[in-house]
């Protein structure tokens, strides 16, 4: 998006070949954007300037991108014309008020269907800067909010209760925007301008998660995850599974891009129920499913809490998670915020994803220790964000297959 507003070319490599990725470049191509595909995973993408964007004659489909579609609503309620985002059934579902709320305090007019998509974004509106408090932390909220803020007059503010993953904020200061920011809180002015760079993307650390709690939970096993991004607001999960006893050091580490990076060794070892802090939640919402698994197989008890924003996910996880656990013999009580686990051993069974990435692919790694198969309905999805997992995956020790 942000090579897409600078002035001139930028390359990217490490471009994910996801469908949510390529959804999202798939809607600025069709507001005008030209957008090359020298080799697989890598970009060129030709910006146009922070005014250059043309209207679409068709809806812009993010597919089943959420992080795609409220980033969008920021960034086009500043244009000059009208656009209409829309989504699968899944995002068809998902929340869309707390974007839309705090934009139209922006002055933005935004339509949607009684708070979900689609949303109709009505150009020509001009936006004023605000100074926003978050009710719940949400990366992607703070960051349409942002998007907005290029378009807007004044500063524009966003405070959060906890602070969440600053990429949006790292990429704006890359590309030449004036930003202030810290843990927390980010503020930025309009009327500037985005300069294209070159941006080298680092392995993802969601992706990492399902490998580094598959090496910690199987005996004898030994991983390195090459050149892994370590923001501090990515890596919870690095920190919930230590405090549950994982043997994982961080070697080699380095900055690419502005973002910190590092290769993790991960070993096997015996784990032990923990009550995770609320702090952690905000750094590690996406990689829950996969922690679900691990406390399933450990020691003793563990307990998670504020983690409320699980339900509004592709699925609602919390209910996703500890339903098909239990199917597979785990004790879980659920929580409206979370869950109490009581670790054990697993059997097999089959379970539902309900076209959850995560949660498929934490699935696959709960099959790795069950006592049985583990058959995992309707996996579709897992190519959102991660293509190539059941290749690397079976590349690495598990036994995954397609089912008749």
């Amino acid at each position: 998006m942000l090579s897409a507003l600078a002035d001139g070319r930028t390359r990217i490599r490490g471009f994910l070949e996801g469908e949510d990725t390529r959804a999202t470049a798939a809607v600025l191509a069709q507001l005008g954007v030209r957008i090359e595909t020298p080799a697989d995973g890598e970009r060129v993408v030709h910006g146009v300037g922070l005014h250059g964007l043309r209207a679409s004659v068709q809806a812009l489909d993010c597919g089943n991108a959420g992080t795609g579609m409220r980033l969008l609503a920021g960034l086009l309620a500043g244009q000059a014309f009208d656009s209409t985002l829309v989504g699968d059934a899944s995002l068809s579902k998902r929340p869309m008020r707390r974007v839309t709320d705090p934009l139209a305090a922006m002055g933005a007019r935004i339509d949607t269907r009684e708070g979900l998509p689609p949303l109709v974004v009505r150009g020509g509106h001009s936006l004023r800067g605000i100074r926003y408090e978050l009710p719940v932390a949400s990366a992607q909220v703070k960051s349409a909010l942002l998007l907005a803020g290029l378009y807007a007059e004044g500063e524009t503010e966003v405070v959060e209760p906890h602070p969440t993953r600053d990429y949006t904020e790292r990429m704006l200061a890359a590309f030449g925007w004036p930003i202030v920011f810290e843990p927390g809180r980010a503020k930025l002015s309009g009327g500037h301008a985005l300069h294209a760079v070159d941006v080298d993307v680092p392995a993802d650390f969601s992706s990492a998660a399902f490998f580094l709690v598959a090496a910690s939970i199987v005996p004898g096993s030994e991983l390195r995850l090459s050149a892994v991004g370590l923001n501090p607001r990515r890596t919870g999960l690095l920190q919930a599974l230590r405090l549950m006893g994982a043997d994982i050091r961080v070697e080699n580490e380095r900055e690419s891009g502005g973002e910190p990076v590092g290769d993790l060794l991960v070993r096997h070892a015996a784990l032990h129920g923990a009550e995770f802090p609320e702090s952690l939640v905000p750094d590690m919402i996406d990689e829950f499913p996969a922690l679900f698994v691990a406390a399933s197989v450990a020691n003793g008890r563990s307990v998670i809490r504020g983690a409320a924003e699980l339900r509004v996910k592709e699925s609602d996880r919390l209910a996703t998670m500890a339903t098909g656990l239990r199917t597979l013999g785990a004790q879980i009580e659920e929580t409206p915020d979370g869950a109490i686990i009581e670790g054990g051993a697993l059997t097999g069974g089959t379970v539902e994803s309900l076209t959850d990435h995560r949660i498929a692919m934490s699935f696959a790694v709960a099959g790795l220790v069950a006592g049985g198969a583990v058959r995992i309905n309707e996996c579709r999805h897992v190519a959102t964000s991660f293509p190539g997992f059941m290749d690397l995956a079976n590349g690495c020790g598990f036994a995954l297959g397609v089912a008749d």
